[in-house]
């Protein structure tokens, strides 16, 4: 039987070939390949520091610590997203505090998002999910001079009225993990225009040393040691990493390309059912369709979401939830006292969404056979 994952990343003999520089020199930890991978990113999306290191989890927390988030502050974060977004919050001690999303774009509604800023609030997480950028324009101006921390882990090379995520905020936090559009296997990327925040940034990713391994090993004094005026974190990106990042970086464009013209497929095809709205993209951003996610609307369909995921499975067809809603997750609806309904879009988005396989490893008949077992059902 036919076999259509999710997502399937796309990895070749260019990348086996890159990573045989670093197996060859032995400079295996961050290095020359990493500073090469973090310059093309930079470029690519318009910003003037681009800090590789371990993963968006990673890279988010490096953020938080950057702006001096601490016990007692406040971060807003959407409450449909991964569960990482709050995570990082807690990882600083401080309280994420959630606001609903738009369900028509599964990002945050920035509506909701005016009554939850306090005199505690230090900084506003807007995730791009999916590969869409938020309402950047609209969050901006509620949110006045609240530091605002892009999460972009799907959203590399998306853009919003012209400027790439990761350029939109103080800070943009990407993911490089194998169900996104380019991938290091592993790995994340923060992203910033301020010269204060990529200097901490760059120290804490390296344990807080002053100066990095490559700096110390090329230097004329090899007495020296760094100093350590922070406390920082292994989150360094390897440079057998960083080599296969300057491959797939290349591929990026075409790669979204590509996603973009079966992502319109599917729209103009499974249009007429009516109980499968399928994604939109708002007038004047581009999508980076890090996937392909779709709500159920259960009083037309035959079938509970569920259901209809496991019918997809069982004709080969891998499907997932969008995300889930982090609030009605057991750490965060015990600690806080939360309810499930009281963020009632997040709740139908946990509830409704349905992910269906998009990716550059597929074929013109994969895709014509999703559509294809959609209206069979």
């Amino acid at each position: 039987m036919r076999k259509i994952q999710i997502s399937q990343p796309v990895t070749g003999e260019e990348e086996w070939l890159a990573v045989r520089e670093p197996l060859e020199s032995g400079w295996l930890t961050s290095g020359p390949k990493v500073r090469a991978f973090e310059q093309r990113f930079g470029e690519i999306h318009g910003v003037k520091h681009a800090i590789a290191c371990t993963s968006a989890t990673t890279a988010l927390h490096l953020a938080m610590a950057a702006l001096g988030i601490k016990a007692g502050d406040e971060v807003i974060v959407p409450a449909f997203t991964w569960i990482s977004t709050a995570n990082v919050v807690e990882y600083m001690g401080a309280k994420p505090v959630f606001v609903d999303i738009d369900l028509s774009t599964f990002n945050m509604n920035p509506e909701a998002l005016k009554s939850k800023i306090t005199n505690k609030t230090k900084a506003i997480i807007a995730v791009h999910l999916f590969g869409l950028c938020a309402d950047m324009d609209r969050i901006k101006e509620i949110a006045g001079d609240i530091p605002i921390v892009e999460d972009a882990a799907c959203a590399a090379g998306a853009q919003y009225k012209g400027v790439y995520a990761g350029a939109l905020g103080d800070l943009g936090c990407f993911s490089f993990h194998p169900r996104k559009s380019i991938t290091t296997g592993e790995g994340g990327m923060v992203t910033t225009q301020n010269d204060d925040y990529s200097e901490t940034i760059g120290m804490m990713r390296n344990h807080g040393a002053s100066i990095s391994e490559e700096q110390r090993h090329h230097g004329a004094q090899p007495f020296i040691l760094p100093e350590f005026n922070l406390l920082g974190y292994n989150y360094r990106m390897t440079d057998l990493q960083g080599a296969v990042g300057c491959v797939q970086i290349e591929k990026l464009e075409a790669f979204i390309a590509e996603r973009e013209e079966w992502a319109k497929f599917y729209i103009e095809n499974l249009k007429d059912l009516d109980w499968l709205k399928t994604p939109i993209t708002p007038e004047g951003s581009k999508h980076g369709w890090q996937s392909f996610v779709c709500s159920i609307d259960e009083s037309r369909s035959q079938h509970t979401r569920n259901r209809l995921m496991q019918i997809l499975e069982e004709k080969g067809i891998s499907t997932r939830p969008g995300t889930h809603a982090v609030h009605m997750l057991g750490y965060y609806a015990n600690k806080y006292d939360i309810s499930a309904d009281d963020f009632p879009e997040a709740k139908k988005a946990n509830d409704l969404s349905m992910a269906i396989p998009l990716h550059n490893r597929m074929s013109s008949e994969d895709y014509e056979h999703v559509v294809q077992q959609l209206k069979s059902i």
